[in-house]
């Protein structure tokens, strides 16, 4: 019997990705386990097996093809001596022929065929199909989601549907919400194109590049927009000394030098950060909603910058690990997230991070929360400045800025500056950080 294979979720925010490369073509003989395609999410390009096993009968979604939604049909996989042809010549129906078959049947003489769009949502006995951020948004609305219209493959309920979507006022008004539903969701697909057109009209004169948002792109607008819009920021800002970290790190370089090691300031960094997460345990918790996770292990997640956007790799039971271990374990994590090469287990997670820009000579600066951690350090150039002594008399030191977006859900004032200070402390007194 002929099979279709499904566009996967290879993450759990995946709503769409890229079918970057076909491994298997028309005619091959498939097992389970073989790697079908490789297929590009917002952050990495991942393998994807097969689960049945059969013949590849035919590719519905050619290589190359970008924003293909989860569950979308990809391919088809048939039984030996069977043609693809059976599954309407590869075809897969759209979501309103089901309907439209429908409406007669049940209400023929009724004023419109289209007054029944709740059953798309359940192609299948009473579930409903919707991605997991769609039912978030729809819990927090108060929605019933038996309610919403789905426009996504087979009536998926997708973001932009419960977006879109009201509450009922009651039920008296059966009629007029289901009337005005389609109007409602409609809203927020227009609206970025009138905004689009808008602002290219304001430009119409000027020559410039129009570049169409990859996956990548599109997920940080929305995450860090969210972030903005619902997390209440506040910020904390310190100089940490560096001259006595410098001169350590100088030393252990060069014993280590015969082991290939070198220490970067931001290796030291890291390890004061999951070193005061376990100094300050209340700080090392995230927002889950209606109440606070406290983490007990210090997973720091480190933000790199890669051509079109950034990952935050997450180096888990940091506070346990040496520094020369922290060191070859970022470089890894780094160097893989420039190829998009990391598994969402290793960029998912973590209660804090930390963004460093200093190598790019930038002084101080605000970083954005990712939720759902609880705070990020933003950490600036070290510079070398006058500074006035224990003993009263003006010297020079190098001196860094570092600032703590926080989280006010998660970590009050008090608590974000104890925090910020046991950072502070451990940098400035490396030695007594490693005891």
């Amino acid at each position: 019997m002929a099979t279709e294979i499904l566009m996967p979720a290879l993450s759990p925010t995946m709503e769409e990705g890229t079918l970057a490369k076909w491994l298997k073509k028309e005619g091959d003989e498939v097992r389970s386990g073989d790697i079908l395609a490789e297929i590009e999410t917002d952050k990495a390009t991942m393998e994807f097996e097969a689960v049945d096993e059969g013949i590849l009968g035919k590719i519905l979604i050619a290589e190359g093809t970008a924003g293909v939604k989860v569950n979308t049909p990809i391919a088809v996989l048939v039984e030996e001596g069977e043609s693809a042809d059976a599954v309407s010549s590869g075809k897969v129906p759209a979501p309103e022929e089901p309907k439209d078959e429908a409406a007669p049947a049940q209400e023929a003489p009724k004023d419109s065929p289209a007054a029944s769009p709740a059953p798309a949502a359940k192609p299948e006995g009473d579930r409903i199909f919707a991605s997991p951020l769609a039912r978030r948004i729809a819990k927090e609305k108060g929605l019933d989601l038996a309610t919403v219209k789905g426009s996504g493959p087979r009536g998926r309920i997708v973001k932009a549907d419960v977006e879109g979507a009201q509450k009922p006022a009651a039920k008296t008004e059966a009629a007029a919400p289901q009337a005005d539903a389609p109007a409602a969701a409609a809203a927020p697909m227009t609206s970025p194109a009138a905004s689009a057109a808008s602002v290219a009209k304001l430009f119409a004169d000027r020559e410039f590049e129009e570049i169409t948002l990859d996956g990548m792109r599109k997920t940080i607008a929305a995450r860090l927009s969210e972030a903005k819009q619902t997390i209440p920021h506040f910020y904390l800002r310190r100089e940490v000394a560096l001259d006595a970290l410098m001169a350590f790190r100088t030393d252990l370089n060069a014993r280590l030098e015969s082991r290939g090691v070198k220490l970067s300031v931001n290796d030291f960094i890291i390890k004061a950060c999951a070193v005061a997460l376990q100094q300050v345990p209340n700080a090392n918790a995230v927002w889950a909603g209606d109440r606070i996770l406290r983490l007990k292990p210090s997973d720091v997640a480190v933000a790199v910058a890669i051509e079109g956007g950034l990952f935050t790799p997450v180096l888990r039971d940091a506070h346990q690990k040496s520094l020369s271990a922290l060191s070859a374990e970022m470089k890894d994590l780094a160097a893989r997230a420039r190829t998009k090469k990391l598994a969402p287990h290793e960029y998912q997670g973590g209660s804090f991070a930390i963004s460093n820009l200093g190598m790019f000579g930038i002084e101080n600066f605000d970083a954005v929360i990712n939720p759902p951690h609880g705070s990020i350090l933003a950490v600036g150039a070290g510079i070398r400045k006058p500074v006035v002594g224990k003993d009263g008399a003006i010297t020079t030191a190098t001196m860094m800025s570092m600032t703590l977006s926080v989280d006010h859900r998660v970590i009050d004032g008090a608590l974000g500056a104890e925090f910020l200070k046991a950072i502070v402390e451990n940098l400035e007194n490396p030695i007594a950080m490693l005891a």
